[in-house]
């Protein structure tokens, strides 16, 4: 059965003096499907929005108004370490094993948990990194100085130290603080967009790679976060004033593409919202959907997790009210990509030149499969079998060495047998003048 998960994150002390929930919990992970229901918490943590990230084998939590990260261990359910940076952290988040962090100073932190290597920036933001925004490929920094940069991700992993790390785009569009990014995870330039929300009551569709802005929607209020449809169809936004917003990309009047109607230069004004949070709950300052587009799970300041199903558009219902300021969501992929390799302990940040070690385990074996045991795991003809024997039918045969000398031997054969033919019929010709020339007895 396909279960799918999501972790929730407080900050603050607790709201009342509720003796049913732990008073030291900090983060939450909790099942949506097939029911829901609280799996696991971590204690002692206090962490502010858009600083939580989490792996398939942990949780790193950056601390509010501090310079440490806690680091919890999924499988063992606690704390298994405690990572101290030079600055105040702002804002984090994951690729791979590498995790990016963002300091009060404007400064972007590169730690890689496998090996311990850690690279810092210059001060590319003049204020602080207030969220982050990553691809396989890319990184997106948003700062309270209203400056978004776009970063290469191989060039900030180079290991050459003697390179500036530049970002190469500057998004300047809005006027304000940014509030939240989310980015597609297209690989396509043409297609793969990001989304900013700005305190200036504005959110900017980009084309992040070629540093265009594609459209500006306008909002009543300033949005406080957003979340992108995981197919980059429709972006969902909670405003200052408790209004949750549905933009849906390409509808019968197309915000983006060829179908668009106007041009990208004209900003569009969202008036209608979706929904409206409860007042007791207070506007959603964190939400995520799940790994389908179907579900929408919002946090609020008093606590309240509500959930929100995006078919019906149907009022909220209330999954859990934790105490607590809530923070951060964030949904684990109940899909996840297979990978070699499973960082089962992480390795503190060093900073300075030496020789790393890669720690990690091995979750496949390094040899690939022979032929023979892709057969055995294969239901049926294997797929490249099948591919291999159409090809061989369509495509002309190939005269090899063996083929030449086999054919070679048959036209000597051949020479043979017509001399031997040439042969019979003569003897037979003579037989027969022999035989007409002898007279009847």
């Amino acid at each position: 059965m396909l279960t799918e998960s999501y972790f929730v994150s407080v900050a603050g002390p607790p709201l009342a003096n509720n003796t049913a929930i732990s008073k030291d919990a900090g983060i939450y992970e909790h099942t949506l499907h097939p029911s829901h229901s609280t799996t696991n918490t971590f204690k002692k943590s206090s962490t502010p929005r858009n600083c939580l990230a989490v792996s398939d084998t942990h949780v790193f939590a950056a601390q509010e108004e501090k310079s440490t990260v806690h680091v919890y261990s999924r499988a063992k359910g606690n704390q298994e370490a405690l990572v101290t940076f030079p600055e105040r952290i702002r804002s984090i988040a994951l690729q791979d094993d590498v995790l990016f962090l963002g300091s009060q100073e404007g400064r972007l932190i590169v730690w890689e948990i496998c090996t311990g290597r850690q690279v810092t920036t210059s001060a590319c933001h003049v204020q602080a990194v207030t969220c982050i925004a990553a691809t396989p490929y890319h990184l997106i920094t948003g700062s309270d100085d209203s400056n978004i940069h776009v970063w290469s991700v191989p060039r900030l992993l180079e290991l050459d130290s003697t390179i500036e790390h530049e970002p190469q785009e500057t998004l300047s569009n809005h006027r304000a603080a940014i509030t939240s990014l989310a980015v597609g995870q297209s690989v396509n330039p043409d297609t793969n967009i990001c989304v900013s929300a700005s305190k200036d009551k504005s959110c900017i569709i980009w084309n992040y790679q070629l540093g265009i802005a594609l459209r500006t929607l306008l909002f009543p209020s300033s949005p406080l976060c957003l979340s992108l449809d995981p197919c980059a169809r429709a972006i969902y936004v909670s405003s200052e004033d408790g209004s949750l917003y549905a933009i849906d990309l390409f509808a019968e009047k197309a915000l983006l593409g060829p179908q668009s109607a106007e041009e990208s230069s004209t900003a569009i004004q969202v008036s209608s919202a979706f929904g409206a949070t409860p007042q007791e709950a207070g506007p959603a300052s964190c939400m995520a959907l799940n790994y389908d587009g179907t579900v929408l799970i919002s946090g609020h300041p008093q606590g309240h997790i509500l959930r929100w199903d995006l078919s019906s558009r149907a009022d909220s219902t209330e999954l859990a009210n934790i105490n607590a300021s809530v923070t951060n969501i964030v949904f684990v992929s109940p899909l996840p990509s297979p990978r070699p390799t499973r960082p089962v302990t992480v390795v503190k940040p060093f900073l300075g030149s030496r020789s790393y070690n890669f720690t990690s385990q091995l979750d496949t074996d390094m040899v690939e499969d022979t032929r023979f045991s892709k057969m055995l795991k294969t239901n049926g003809l294997p797929q490249d079998a099948l591919e291999q024997a159409i090809l061989a039918f369509q495509a002309p045969a190939e005269d090899t060495v063996g083929d030449q000398e086999l054919r070679k031997e048959n036209e000597e054969l051949w020479e043979v047998i017509k001399e031997q033919r040439a042969l019979q019929q003569k003897t037979l010709q003579r037989y027969l003048e022999t035989k007409s020339r002898t007279p009847e007895s």
